[in-house]
């Protein structure tokens, strides 16, 4: 009890008798009595001003605990109280946030298990640091909430303290750093990204000189290249005219063995006729041999005329393509045995004769491979009018074959196909094979006409 209280009291006990005294009149007693019951009277009186004092204080006690609560709870911070295994005995309201749970709910959890496997081992670690007396410390871990969500959490611990028991326990401060994170990783990102940039700055340098010197090399090689195509294509025009000029000598020794070579084993044979008839009365060995030499100059003839027609068939110039077809198919049945047959349109005959030519000399080359290699029984020719220009298909039913490695093959057997691909490539033709097992082999040839 303060001296101030008691002289409060005092000064209160003796108004209230003095108030006694108007009313009741003086009223003696003993000296003892008057005493103790001044003195009872004082503590009544001084207990009653203690109890006023301390409901004050209580009331002012509370309020400020609802302002330390408020704080407390509401703080931009998690508060959590942690003892030595990890487990949960306060947190305030944001932390409860953070952890994406219930307040009520976390109380007595233990909060490693909120902790990212991968950094529980350091979570962990930093726990027994803080119990271990050490001084204030620092975790960075990721924390994943009971939703499956996760941030960046900052743990900071300070010295563990006893609750008056055995119980330890530390409080620690958790704040969510994923925003510092991402920007910490941002900035990272940005100078790994200005880095790059140098890197590609300095590349862009080297490579630009790099074009230069490309650049020179490039015009280099674009002056082989002209070079390589002008050879390329003179060595084409040679070509073609390599195969004009033998067409042109097979028409010329065509020519001379008809006129020249032909009449005059003809005349020959007048001769002997002649002479059979003048020697009607000569003995028979003399006619005999006449007629074994008229034989052999017949037959002297016809190898002259089967000669004159491989080398181009004087039909081809005078009657036309579709009867210079008709011949070239009639002879290849009678040598091979092979069923032929041909199909045409009448207005082939005005195409120019150099078209109608490279056309028979694609339908020969390819009857003569059919006649070495297909084994067919059925070879069908047809001549079709195109839209911008004339098709004709040789299709034979005989063996196929890999029409990719034969055009890729340079063995000299092969000559024959590609020479009927630039007689057509002379005219700016097409040229196509197709063959497939048990569909004969089909040879397209394709030339363009005027409009």
């Amino acid at each position: 009890m303060t001296p101030e209280l008691h002289r409060r009291a005092e000064a209160r006990l003796r108004k209230q008798r003095k108030d006694q005294k108007l009313k009741a009149g003086d009223v003696k007693s003993e000296v003892d009595s008057r005493r103790l019951l001044h003195e009872l009277q004082v503590h009544q009186i001084e207990l009653e001003m203690q109890n006023v004092e301390l409901q004050e204080s209580r009331d002012r006690m509370e309020v400020l605990l609802a302002k330390y609560a408020d704080l407390y709870d509401f703080a931009p911070v998690g508060y959590l109280s942690l003892d030595e295994q990890g487990r949960i005995i306060e947190v305030n309201l944001t932390g409860a946030a953070l952890l994406g749970m219930e307040r009520s709910r976390l109380i007595n959890r233990r909060l490693p298990p909120f902790v990212v496997s991968a950094n529980r081992p350091d979570f962990l670690a930093f726990l027994e640091k803080v119990f271990a007396g050490a001084e204030k410390q620092v975790c960075k871990v990721t924390v994943q909430r009971e939703d499956g969500t996760s941030f960046w959490a900052n743990f900071h611990g300070a010295a563990p303290v006893s609750a008056g028991g055995p119980r330890k326990w530390c409080r620690v401060v958790v704040s969510d750093i994923t925003a510092l994170k991402e920007s910490e990783e941002a900035r990272r990102r940005l100078e790994d990204l200005a880095k790059v940039n140098r890197e590609l700055r300095e590349e862009i340098v080297r490579r630009q000189e790099v074009e230069k010197s490309l650049k020179k090399s490039e015009q280099h090689q674009s002056r082989l290249l002209e070079q390589a195509r002008c050879m390329q294509e003179e060595l084409r025009h040679l070509s073609r005219e390599v195969l004009r000029a033998q067409e042109e000598e097979r028409k010329r020794i065509s020519r001379e063995l008809h006129d020249k070579i032909a009449q005059t084993l003809v005349g020959i044979n007048v001769h002997l006729e002649a002479l059979i008839r003048g020697v009607a009365d000569k003995p028979g060995n003399l006619r005999q041999k006449i007629a074994r030499t008229q034989r052999l100059v017949q037959k002297s003839m016809d190898v002259v005329h089967l000669f004159a027609r491989e080398l181009r068939p004087p039909v081809l110039d005078d009657l036309g393509l579709i009867p210079a077809l008709h011949g070239l198919l009639r002879e290849f049945t009678k040598r091979t045995g092979v069923r032929a047959s041909l199909t045409a349109f009448a207005a082939i005959e005005r195409v120019d004769i150099d078209k109608r030519t490279i056309l028979f000399r694609v339908a020969h080359e390819a009857l003569n491979n059919v006649a070495r290699h297909a084994q067919a029984s059925r070879v069908e020719v047809c001549i079709e009018k195109l839209p911008a220009g004339v098709s004709m298909k040789i299709t034979d039913n005989g063996k196929s074959f890999d029409v990719e490695s034969v055009m890729r093959s340079n063995h000299g057997r092969h000559l024959g196909l590609i020479g009927m691909r630039e007689r057509l490539e002379m005219i700016d033709g097409i040229f196509n094979i197709e063959s497939a097992p048990g569909k004969g082999t089909t040879i397209q040839a394709q030339i363009p006409l005027p409009k």
